[in-house]
């Protein structure tokens, strides 16, 4: 699964690991993303989608049809 949410956008950050030495190594942030399905009441059938934890908190608010609207308005196929 490819960490990247379908709703914000959120995809990995980058930086540096420093070691006690303050040697820096490359590492990468990534969004605390899930897999959840939701019933979709206007075509009468599940979607599952790849939503960050804050993306779930958004979709409890405005509701899984305006969330949809947004993705698709995206250009993100559901």
């Amino acid at each position: 699964m490819s960490a990247h949410c379908q709703l914000t956008g959120a995809q990995p950050g980058f930086g540096n690991r420093i070691s006690h030495s303050h040697r820096r190594t490359s590492r990468r942030f990534d969004p605390n993303v899930q897999r959840k399905r939701y019933w979709l009441p206007s075509e009468g059938r599940y979607v599952r989608l790849v939503l960050s934890a804050k993306a779930i908190k958004t979709v409890d608010v405005i509701g899984i049809e305006a969330a949809v609207a947004r993705i698709r308005g995206r250009g993100v196929k559901v």
